[in-house]
């Protein structure tokens, strides 16, 4: 039988800041964007703040409400990359089997290595410490004979905790949880499965399995199999290459907007950093999506295929094309917030078959690879579009949103 860790560095932003200034330890801390430039957003917070109902995703304003103490500090995502691939390496010195879920999170596979390390309690508590001492944070680790299982020990104790869930003791420990914490089942589907009484994984493992099939199709099936213990999912080789499922950039403007041209010059900024980071891991993409939140933060987006590109003319136009079926300009709610993401990514080159008659798919790429050299030895400020320039104001501080993924 398999044995799988899901270790999770516990509120990793946050902890990284406050190992780093020793003056923050013992405080209330959150990481947040500019609230000069209303980017006022809680990316992380530490434990304390989370004690006080501090929450991933508020408004500043928001948060202090509830904690007046808070101190809010800018992020580095530098140095967040930095820990994470420290930590990285040494989860690697225990199994090649080391498959990533964010920039804080991995799944291990340890079957084998059980022999040299000790069983998997043992290795998880060793990591623990390690990471500890060495890199001066801590970790949750959940330790089991599946993936999901493994994910959902982690989250269940923390922060420093070791949670072991086995074939014996997997009812007991695991379906008494709400349905919405098993891993795949989002908002949406949590709410479909409560409308027919499913409220806790124990509820979704004993529902009979059409059901769930003429529900929520395949993954219904899925989730029922997950639920039970059932799952052949392996942990992936830390030298495979893996594909990520979007690539997306996503800014908080300085001021609400309504014009079509200020929503453009945020639009070709935004699909110009999407490209780039496209282009530097090799990425083409077949999907296209938009997100808008207006003033009263309420949200619209929309999502359609495009033909398979990394150039940055042709997501912007995709985008710019989405944005017109769902916004009316100067009459609908002023925009707050923007968002564009590619996704369905490849990097098979076969895939994407440029004629040589695509002259402005290839034009496109030829520049925008030029564009990157560019900018990687000055900066993107170094050289813009007219339209961004014309928008300055607009697209000010819209380069801090590098790091920040695209919100489905």
């Amino acid at each position: 039988m398999k044995t799988i860790l899901h270790c999770d560095a516990n509120n990793f932003y946050a902890s990284v800041e406050c190992f780093l200034n020793p003056a923050l330890r013992g405080k209330f801390v959150a990481v947040s964007g500019n609230p000069e430039k209303r980017h006022g957003i809680i990316l992380a917070k530490n434990q304390a703040a989370k004690k006080m109902g501090v929450k991933t995703g508020e408004t500043i304003w928001q948060a202090k409400q509830k904690c007046p103490d808070l101190v809010c500090v800018p992020p580095h995502f530098d140095t967040y990359v930095e820990f994470s691939n420290r930590i990285f390496d040494i989860y690697s010195q225990y199994t090649d089997r080391v498959q990533p879920f964010g920039i804080d999170e991995c799944w291990l596979d340890v079957t084998g290595s059980r022999r040299l390390f000790g069983d998997g309690r043992t290795i998880a508590e060793t990591l623990r410490e390690r990471i500890k001492k060495e890199i001066g944070i801590t970790i949750s680790v959940g330790v089991s004979f599946t993936k999901v299982f493994a994910k959902l020990g982690s989250d269940m104790k923390k922060p420093d905790a070791t949670t072991v869930i086995t074939p014996e003791n997997y009812k007991e420990t695991v379906w008494k949880l709400d349905c919405g914490d098993l891993l795949m089942i989002g908002r949406k589907t949590a709410e479909k499965l409560r409308k027919i009484g499913i409220m806790t994984i124990g509820d979704l493992a004993n529902t009979d399995v059409e059901v769930l099939h003429k529900l929520l199709g395949i993954n219904g099936v899925k989730l029922h199999d997950c639920a039970n213990g059932i799952e052949d999912e392996e942990v992936r080789y830390s030298y495979e290459k893996y594909v990520p499922k979007s690539v997306g950039n996503s800014t908080t403007l300085p001021v609400d907007v309504t014009a079509k041209e200020q929503i453009a010059a945020v639009v070709i900024a935004l699909s110009e950093m999407v490209a780039t980071r496209m282009r530097k891991h090799g990425f083409f993409g077949k999907g296209i999506g938009v997100g808008l939140r207006f003033k009263d933060l309420s949200h619209a987006g929309k999502q359609s295929a495009m033909p398979p590109t990394d150039s940055a003319l042709s997501i912007s136009n995709a985008a710019l094309n989405l944005i017109d079926k769902i916004y009316a300009y100067g009459k609908d709610a002023p925009v707050r917030a923007i968002s564009v993401g590619v996704f369905d990514l490849s990097t098979d080159a076969s895939e994407r078959q440029l004629s040589i008659f695509d002259d402005e798919e290839s034009e496109g790429h030829s520049l925008g690879t030029a564009l990157d050299k560019i900018r990687s030895k000055y900066g993107y400020n170094s050289i813009l579009s007219a339209s961004v320039l014309s928008n300055a104001v607009i697209c000010d501080g819209l380069e801090e949103t590098e790091f920040q993924p695209f919100k489905k």
